[in-house]
């Protein structure tokens, strides 16, 4: 409170004192009571002096210092006027002096100047309001007291104000005054717009009369915490209610805490704002950022697989738990069968299977609505479940929760692939999380789409692979091959549903003489193209087989047919293909590997062949196995280049091995460790066959599945020299009936009198044409294994042909004999000339024989 002077004096009238009495009787205690800090003196700035009769300074209070910076000691006895008014203002100031001392009150804002400094500056300038009341001395004569208050700060007040009130009370945001106490001293407008009532109907309430307890008792000690420590908090969030609205709101609010203008804390200020739609913005940003997030790791994780059931399980690894807490996958069951699309029933009760279940929450089986399904079994669901209407319509459904069950919210949304129906996955949510809304309708249905898409393709590929499996099986030799004079053994094994069916193959082609051709192949690529040009290839083989050409011839012409077989043209547009630039041709190139070997019973000896596969091994008795240096040629396909034969001499007992790169290539294995692996194997080739296969497929690291495997074994069982016969004739006559002795002795010796007449008068038809056609000395040779072989040689090149002999004609009708009482002829040329043989099934075989009378009967 300012200072008033000791000195001033009571009122001349007597009453005064009586009534200054009454009222210090009256008043309360505390009305005497020092004023707190935070009063209004604390911003304005106040001072006292008092002025003798003679108009001089007479007494100067502690706030006169402060506000005109001139002590007491030098202010007493000076003249204000002419110590503080500036000089052209003095004459004036001289005129309102000798009124105020004539007993006159005045009030009134005069311009003042600070004395100058010692140092010779000029004192600052400023205005003062002030207020003068006569006062008496003791002695009856005439003074006055002066209160003087500084404009400026009076001034600045008043805009700080004007400033406070405009924010608090034109603020778009809710703005309290909370006391000590945690009481609403003052409420802005926006705040009683958003809770109701007039801002005075806030004055004295607090936070609990607002929020929720547990969210008031949270608040009430922030506020606390703000007011004893000062220190600022932002952007806190709170969530309540309005009244008269069940909707729950958010707000966030910024408190700090407010002090007096002498540093006293005296409350603390709370500025808040709703954030409810911003929150909700917010909330809906964050599904839509999870959401796509959620799509991008079904992109990623979802169809890594060919296979049906592993692309069900990876969605729902996707779905479970980021999306909901449990969900299960039905396909159809025709799907699964391999039916060509799956079934189309108006009802949507068609049988399913249950394929997929994934659970954050329980491990027991989820059936939804309706009765538990265990995982892999079969089922339908009923014609009036949500299930069955969605896979109806095509159409998500909501399916309703069981009382007191696990789950709170289902959705149930059709796998549509290509506008086809091919199963159902349901989406679970537990109780106590947030049920399913649209977005999450709109979600569940994009996430069942690309996995239906997925399955779609899945079963397109397997039906694929199925067929061109089917293919392939087709086209290799039916059950264990048979050889004259080995013993054979085999393998195919196909990669798996994940890996398209290549174009590996083997073959055994019986050729005239007791020879044998082995084949193994591999068409570069994979698929239903590899498959189906594998089996053009290996009927390719065969044919030119029949022709009992040599094994680099076959591989020649096997070249040109491969060229040809991406040519609409066939081989000799490929040809001309060939001779035009590169950039012109446009088709399809066909590349395959193959090794072509010919067999010898007799001789035991084999002719090897090689386009580009890896070389045969050979394991011989008692010796380690070796890999044959063939010369590996160029790729069928490839054209250009020749092929070499190699001839080796093949031991009794000797195991010959031919083989794909499936069995000893891989992508964590080089070829050259896989090869050598499998020389390794073949440590004891004694053992049967049978085992022997099992045993290389078993040691090696094969890591089926990657690549089709085929493993082509042969041991050699050569013809014994006791079931050879061989004999040269002279070209004359008589070596037709020398040629039948011979026969008629070695049947005989081989107790094989029922094929002594049919041998004797093929023999001759055959001899006798070497006479007449032939050139050279005749060679005859008969063989004796699962069937009987006669041949006939000469050094003759024209091969014979049979034609049909007219009734009329003498001769010709010798071939149509041996076709008619052989079970198979024919003739193949050779280094020095020609072969002419036919082939006779033993007694007691399934074919019959040809009673010789009728066959000659049957020519006329």
């Amino acid at each position: 409170m300012s200072e008033i002077p000791a000195k001033a004096t009571e009122s001349e009238d007597p009453s005064d004192g009586a009534r200054g009495r009454a009222a210090e009787e009256a008043a309360p205690a505390d009305m005497w009571q020092s004023s707190p800090p935070g009063s209004i003196y604390d911003y304005i700035r106040v001072a006292s002096f008092s002025l003798s009769p003679g108009g001089l300074i007479e007494q100067w209070s502690l706030r006169a210092e402060q506000l005109f910076g001139v002590p007491a000691g030098r202010a007493v006895g000076l003249d204000p006027i002419e110590a503080f008014v500036d000089p052209d203002l003095r004459s004036r100031g001289q005129r309102k002096m000798a009124e105020i001392l004539d007993g006159r009150e005045w009030t009134g804002v005069v311009p003042f100047r600070m004395p100058d400094g010692d140092d010779g500056s000029r004192g600052e300038e400023g205005m003062a309001e002030v207020y003068v009341m006569p006062t008496r001395t003791a002695e009856g004569d005439k003074a006055a007291v002066c209160i003087v208050v500084d404009v400026r700060t009076l001034r600045s007040i008043e805009t700080d104000l004007a400033a406070s009130q405009a924010i608090f009370g034109q603020s778009p945001f809710g703005f309290l005054l909370i006391d000590t106490d945690l009481r609403v001293r003052r409420a802005n407008m926006r705040f009683a717009s958003t809770f109701g009532g007039t801002p005075d109907d806030h004055r004295g309430k607090g936070v609990h009369d607002y929020l929720p307890r547990a969210e008031a008792d949270r608040v009430s000690a922030t506020m606390r915490r703000v007011l004893e420590t000062g220190e600022s908090i932002a952007d806190m969030h709170v969530t309540g209610f309005v009244p008269d609205s069940d909707e729950r709101r958010h707000w966030s609010i910024n408190l700090y805490r407010v002090h007096s203008g002498s540093g006293r804390p005296i409350g603390v200020a709370w500025l808040g704002t709703d954030i409810t739609a911003r929150r909700e913005a917010a909330r809906e940003a964050a599904s839509a950022r999870r959401n796509l997030a959620l799509l991008n790791e079904a992109g990623a994780r979802i169809g890594n697989s060919l296979d049906l059931e592993t692309t069900a399980r990876e969605l729902l690894d996707v779905v479970v738990p980021g999306f909901c807490d449990l969900a299960t996958v039905d396909l159809y069951q025709a799907l699964l069968t391999g039916d060509e699309a799956p079934p189309k029933l108006a009802d949507g009760s068609a049988e399913l299977r249950r394929v997929a279940f994934a659970s954050a929450v329980s491990d027991e089986p989820f059936g939804g609505a309706g009765e538990r399904v265990e995982l892999g079994a079969v089922h339908r669901f009923p014609f009036n479940s949500p299930c069955a209407d969605a896979l109806r319509t095509a159409r998500p459904q909501r399916v309703p929760a069981e009382e007191g069950g696990l789950v709170q919210s289902t959705l149930a949304v059709p796998m549509v692939a290509h506008d086809t129906v091919v199963g159902i996955v349901q989406f679970a949510r537990t109780k106590g999380s947030e049920p399913f809304g649209d977005r999450d309708r709109d979600l569940a249905v994009e996430l069942a789409a690309r996995a239906a898409v997925c399955i779609d393709n899945a079963r397109l590929y397997r039906r694929e692979h199925e067929r061109a499996l089917i293919l392939q099986r087709s086209l290799l030799p039916p059950g264990d091959p048979e050889a004259s004079g080995l013993d054979i053994a085999c393998r195919y094994l196909p990669g798996n549903a994940a890996t398209e069916v290549g174009g590996d193959w083997f073959d055994v082609i019986e050729l005239p003489g007791h020879r044998t051709a082995l084949v193994v192949g591999d068409v570069m690529g994979r698929g239903l193209r590899a498959a189906v040009a594998m089996g053009e290839l290996r009927t390719a083989v065969r044919t030119l087989a029949l022709l009992d050409l040599e094994p680099a011839e076959v591989l020649s012409a096997l070249d040109e047919i491969a060229r040809g077989l991406g040519t609409p043209g066939g081989v000799q547009q490929a040809t001309r293909a060939a001779r035009q630039p590169r950039d012109a041709d446009l088709s399809e190139v066909y590349l395959a590997t193959c090794v072509y070997a010919v067999y010898d019973s007799v001789t035991r000896r084999c002719t090897f062949a090689n386009a580009g596969h890896l070389p045969p091994v050979l394991v011989e008795p008692g010796e380690p196995a070796l890999m044959l240096d063939v010369p590996p040629g160029m790729p069928l396909g490839v054209g250009g280049e020749p092929f070499e034969e190699v001839e080796v001499d093949l031991p009794e007992g000797a195991l010959l091995a031919l083989y794909t790169d499936g069995l000893v290539e891989s992508r964590d294995h080089p070829l050259d460790e896989g090869l050598q692996a499998f020389v390794q194997a073949l440590t004891d080739p004694s053992r049967p066959l049978e085992d022997v296969c099992d045993h290389v497929l078993n040691s090696l690291d094969t890591r089926h599945g990657e690549d089709d495997i085929a493993l082509l074994m042969a041991r050699v069982q050569g013809l014994p020299a006791e079931s050879v016969g061989d004999w040269t004739l002279p070209r004359e006559p008589r070596s037709v009936g020398r040629a039948r002795e011979y026969a008629r002795a070695q049947l005989l010796s081989w107790d094989l009198e029922p094929l002594v007449d049919t041998t004797e008068l093929l023999v001759s038809e055959l001899v006798t044409n070497a006479l007449r056609y032939g050139e050279g000395e005749i060679r005859l040779r008969l063989l004796l294994d699962r069937t009987l072989v006669c041949e006939v040689w000469d050094a003759g090149l024209v091969q014979p042909r049979r034609r049909r002999a007219r009734d009329t004609d003498e001769g010709g009708r010798g071939l149509q004999l041996v076709g008619l009482l052989s079970a198979a002829w024919g003739s193949r040329r050779t280094p020095r000339g020609k072969t002419v043989w036919f082939e006779l099934p033993l007694p007691g075989a399934d074919s019959p024989l040809t009673d010789p009378a009728e066959a000659l009967l049957s020519l006329f």
